[in-house]
């Protein structure tokens, strides 16, 4: 995720930046688990998870920190986040997430296309008042830059840069893209965390059938009490060694498969395939799940999730400082334009869920897999339930699979309908 900004933040040294996060994560998981009424009445309305991502955001609009200048994004979303999904894996039962595919799969689907007709029918809308927002010629044809956006949002930053490279946006124009893109992106994100904190009366609103979900998260705790102990020294050690050495080794090959595949099979670009992010989130996905079908499955008992609860939490905090609310103001015809655009996505996920009875947890999933990507959707299901990660990651190796297709097609359409 990147952001345009100019001004230099009252804060810019990352050491300084990383220890206000860790003590922004430190305060509201304190107060969270707090018995202070007032504490529990906030918490009772705003999910914690929500103000881990939130305050940080406040933050970088108000010019303390810059979620552009910061370096934490990058190292948090390569190194902490596969590490994440090792920990996360480790544990899996695979036999109980295969149980999720159906709903998991057709929600997904239903997110991807709410994607791809919702940006030409957002373009038809604000045409209808307000044509010269959605106008433009050649390069600086406003269709072309949100073309980039259905390329992040149904896959990620590489499928982006592919629509970037086919329908040749002018740069400033994508620069404005992007700052669509991630504060559109992120107050979703917002809004999905909100609802997570109310699954339970949004599931009696889709009159959900949530028992495969339930079941998977009762095994896992189950499974949990079974083997957990007091974590010594050593087993500490070896749970963050697992998380980041098979993160290091998952660098290793990334660096080594994707500049081959760009070399001797430069087409595969459009399956996201030269991508070294996409190559890190599978690798490290992998082979987590091998390692839960070895003994290394009862790292869980000393705290494997709980770690990589850690790290995924940091990844959410420097999510968070990527928001720069206060641009909102300096475009406000872009970013109405990707409000209305979520919101057709949504409508489609609304109807499609109530129909085939899926829980909450499938539409957030679902969604975040696409406009979010590997390095989201493992927190909205993570926000459900730890064991639940994995499955966000799933999704959205699949947006990163259909992302440039499907990006393509609405690209042609947003054409079509642009005045």
């Amino acid at each position: 995720m990147e952001q345009v900004s100019e001004q230099t933040p009252l804060i810019t040294n990352d050491a300084v930046v990383l220890g206000i996060l860790v003590l922004i994560l430190a305060f509201v998981f304190k107060t969270s688990s707090s018995k202070h009424p007032f504490f529990r009445k906030f918490y009772s309305v705003v999910p914690s998870v929500l103000m881990c991502y939130l305050l940080p955001s406040l933050l970088n609009s108000f010019g303390v920190i810059s979620g552009e200048q910061s370096g934490l994004y990058h190292v948090a979303s390569r190194y902490l986040l596969p590490a994440s999904l090792v920990l996360f894996t480790v544990s899996l039962d695979l036999k109980e997430i295969w149980k999720l595919r159906h709903k998991a799969g057709v929600m997904f689907i239903t997110g991807t296309f709410g994607i791809l007709i919702g940006g030409p029918l957002a373009i038809l809308i604000v045409s209808s008042f307000a044509p010269e927002i959605v106008g433009g010629a050649g390069p600086n044809a406003v269709w072309r830059g949100l073309a980039t956006i259905a390329g992040s949002w149904i896959g990620g930053g590489a499928n982006q840069l592919a629509m970037f490279e086919v329908f040749q946006p002018d740069p400033n124009l994508f620069s404005a893209m992007i700052a669509v893109d991630v504060i559109v992106g992120n107050i979703w994100l917002a809004v999905l965390l909100f609802g997570a904190g109310k699954a339970e009366k949004l599931d009696k609103f889709f009159r959900a059938d949530s028992t495969a979900v339930n079941e998977l998260q009762e095994k896992v705790e189950k499974y949990r009490l079974s083997i957990m102990r007091i974590p010594t020294m050593p087993d500490t050690m070896l749970v963050i060694g697992v998380g980041l050495g098979i993160t290091g080794i998952s660098h290793f090959f990334a660096d080594i498969i994707a500049p081959w595949i760009e070399t001797n099979a430069p087409y595969l670009e459009q399956f996201s395939l030269t991508s070294g992010f996409f190559w890190l989130v599978v690798i490290a996905t992998t082979l987590g799940v091998l390692l839960s079908f070895t003994k290394a499955r009862e790292l869980e008992g000393v705290g494997a999730s709980r770690i990589g609860s850690v790290f995924l939490y940091l990844l959410v905090a420097t999510i968070g400082m990527q928001m720069d609310i206060t641009a909102i103001v300096s475009q406000p015809g872009l970013f109405l334009i990707g409000f209305i655009w979520v919101i057709i996505h949504l409508i489609l996920l609304v109807i499609v869920g109530r129909l085939i009875k899926a829980p909450f947890f499938f539409l957030a999933v679902g969604s975040e897999a696409n406009i979010g990507g590997a390095a989201s959707a493992p927190i909205i299901a993570s926000a459900f339930h730890p064991a639940l990660a994995p499955v966000g990651v799933l999704l959205a190796i699949f947006g990163y699979a259909i992302g440039t297709y499907a990006a393509y097609i609405c690209g042609i359409l947003m054409q079509m309908v642009a005045p």
